[in-house]
């Protein structure tokens, strides 16, 4: 785990049951933080995944587990506002809709849940003097930025589908509250973060799965495209030093690994780790994915002290054994649920 990055107080972390916001609980809780998490466990997945991602913090006694919405002011407030140890002394927002390819079916989802529930945690923020807070944003507000690495300096972004022009909205919102009325914003462009708990719908997850099944899984366009891939652990510290971070009202860092890994490499790599062979299933290049993504990772090493210390071979190697172990307890339960006489889950 990442060291700790500022003195511990007390942490509104919302989207907290989630792949990224489990792990940062997980820091926070070791190293003496009171965490408030907030998550409304949104069905875009399975929420016995998130409950099982909890199930150690709810034992904590620095922990508060808040189930709302974001886009209800008041009722979030009223949930906020239950008393649970000291004020908050840091928002960290990693709740939102998230999937580029869900983004295009509901667009209006995407905008109500991402942007309106952003600013009624940034009034909140306001109304209570919360100073400082902490906002996941993402690699793909860069669009198809034809300069790469990309830079934070690059300010002429074109989204190419909604879930990034929510994120790009979320900055300029945090801007808003930076310049106008006093909160420190610090936004944290996240790319492509893989490794233990990784969402289901994720490529790497995806496709381990399918691959371990001896299921096809598909490939868009000529599996040429790029990620910058991003171990959690990274994420966490890159978080963490944002928490910290007190050297201006308003900053936007890249939080990735500064290499690119094309698709097909992905692939061998995971074949090699799972012991398998993938059956690539070909299919039509998806609208509002982008070809490549590429972290300048300059400014967050200047002025947040962020490493990277996981190679990709390392983390995948991470990712397996844990995706391994994860479904020798699921067989358990299963076999468990047939000796006591009920239907096996399918």
């Amino acid at each position: 785990m990442p060291p700790a990055t500022s003195v511990p107080g007390h942490a509104l972390v919302t989207g907290g049951a989630g792949f990224i916001g489990s792990h940062l609980v997980d820091s926070l809780l070791a190293d003496g933080w009171t965490v408030t998490c907030v998550d409304n466990f949104d069905p875009y997945y399975d929420e016995a995944t998130k409950r099982r991602n909890i199930a150690p913090h709810l034992e904590h006694r620095g922990y508060r587990l808040l189930q709302a919405d974001l886009r209800d002011a008041a009722t979030l407030e009223a949930a906020l506002d239950q008393p649970f140890g000291s004020p908050y002394s840091v928002i960290v927002h990693l709740a939102a809709k998230a999937g580029v390819r869900n983004s295009l079916l509901d667009p209006l989802g995407y905008q109500m849940t991402n942007m309106v529930g952003t600013q009624n945690l940034l009034s909140y923020a306001h109304k209570h003097g919360v100073k400082q807070f902490v906002f996941a944003s993402s690699s793909s507000v860069y669009g198809d930025c034809p300069r790469l690495p990309w830079s934070e300096s690059d300010l002429d972004l074109l989204p190419l589908n909604p879930y990034a022009s929510t994120k790009l909205a979320g900055e300029q919102l945090g801007y808003v509250y930076a310049r106008t009325f006093g909160l420190r914003f610090v936004g944290l462009r996240f790319f492509t973060v893989y490794g233990e708990r990784q969402r289901p719908d994720l490529a790497i997850h995806k496709f381990a799965r399918l691959m371990l099944a001896g299921k096809p899984i598909p490939v868009y366009g000529d599996g040429s495209s790029e990620r910058d891939f991003t171990y959690w652990d990274e994420i966490v510290s890159g978080v963490r030093g944002a928490m910290a971070y007190d050297g201006s009202a308003y900053e936007i860092f890249n939080l990735g690994n500064n290499r690119t890994i094309g698709l097909l490499d992905t692939i061998r790599k995971l074949e090699n780790v799972l012991g398998t062979t993938a059956k690539i299933e070909w299919q039509d290049w998806q609208p509002g994915e982008m070809r490549r993504t590429w972290a300048n990772i300059d400014k967050i090493e200047r002025l947040l002290g962020y490493r990277v210390k996981t190679d990709f071979d390392t983390g995948l190697k991470r990712f397996a054994a844990w995706l391994e172990q994860r479904l020798r307890e699921d067989a358990g339960i299963g076999l468990l649920v047939n000796n006591a006489g009920m239907a096996a889950p399918g």
